[in-house]
């Protein structure tokens, strides 16, 4: 399930609890359907939402009280209880820094009040990710070193894997790839800050034995945040890769683990408007 699939049952559990149940709500439920730490959900709510979860609640608990005092005759005091707040007069503080106005005027039919609409993911987004846990990976394959002034490693790549197919490499990833399902990647090595180089390997998942002109990297069990990438290549990676360096990785909300970054592309035919490739950055989930 991907992450605006696991916001909008998130959303809908908070508001079944806040307009129907009026049950306080539950860090472990909210943890089951995440799939991950509650601190760690709040981090992907507020980079995805602009809004933190904490605040999301309590906006939309003083939208529904402005209903309540609207349409019934219901008590400030068990208001204020109702709403999980300690006491009438931290209820009453609240609600007029939200609505500008005092519960008492509230009732008056003339004033208008503040309204915090219930959040809907739109389920349309250009990039899709998700997080995933992995186990460790075994790679092996062939690497050069590139690079990255002026945007150079946009031609050099692409220029390194039509040189894996000509002479060979390409075919002999392909038949060594044990992993599943099947798919190459693409490695972002060490980075030199001094020849603003960084190296580049194309591999696969193998338990082959290493040929003599390849070479073995293993990648460490990890967390990472995958993005999918959809059409022909190598366009739409290198769009998936300027989407996370313009816009994901400037409000970055994770902390990037010890690992290279990598790109999977899928088996198949990757002239294909709907040709699937990957974007992985390795995260590290703080509890």
């Amino acid at each position: 399930m991907e992450w605006n699939e696991k916001l909008q049952k998130i959303i809908d559990y908070v508001e079944n609890h806040l307009q129907r149940k009026e049950e306080p709500i539950d860090a472990e439920k909210i943890i089951e359907i995440a799939g991950c730490s509650y601190n760690f959900f709040q981090k992907v709510f507020s980079y995805m939402n602009g809004i933190s979860l904490a605040e999301y609640i309590r906006f939309r608990k003083l939208t529904l009280a402005g209903y309540d005092l609207k349409s019934t005759d219901i008590k400030v005091i068990d208001l204020s209880y109702k709403y999980g707040y300690d006491s009438p007069t931290s209820f009453t503080k609240a609600f007029q820094q939200f609505h500008g106005v005092s519960p008492k005027e509230a009732r008056n039919a003339t004033v208008e009040l503040q309204v915090f609409p219930k959040m809907q993911v739109s389920k349309k987004q250009r990039y899709s990710w998700r997080i995933e846990h992995k186990s460790s990976l075994r790679l092996i394959g062939k690497s050069i070193r590139i690079s990255c002034e002026d945007g150079i490693h946009y031609i050099k790549i692409p220029e390194f894997w039509n040189e894996c197919q000509r002479n060979g490499i390409f075919s002999k990833l392909i038949f060594m790839d044990t992993g599943i399902p099947n798919g190459i990647f693409g490695l972002f090595g060490n980075y030199d800050e001094i020849t603003k180089e960084i190296e580049y390997a194309i591999m696969v998942n193998s338990n082959f034995k290493i040929p003599e002109e390849f070479q073995e990297i293993i990648i460490p069990e990890a967390t990472w945040a995958i993005f999918d990438c959809k059409g022909a290549v190598p366009q739409a990676i290198q769009n998936g890769w300027k989407y996370l360096n313009e816009e994901w990785l400037i409000k970055y909300p994770f902390r990037h683990a010890l690992c290279p970054e990598l790109e999977w592309y899928s088996a198949g035919n990757s002239y294909d408007k709907d040709y699937l490739s990957q974007i992985w950055i390795p995260i590290i989930e703080e509890e």
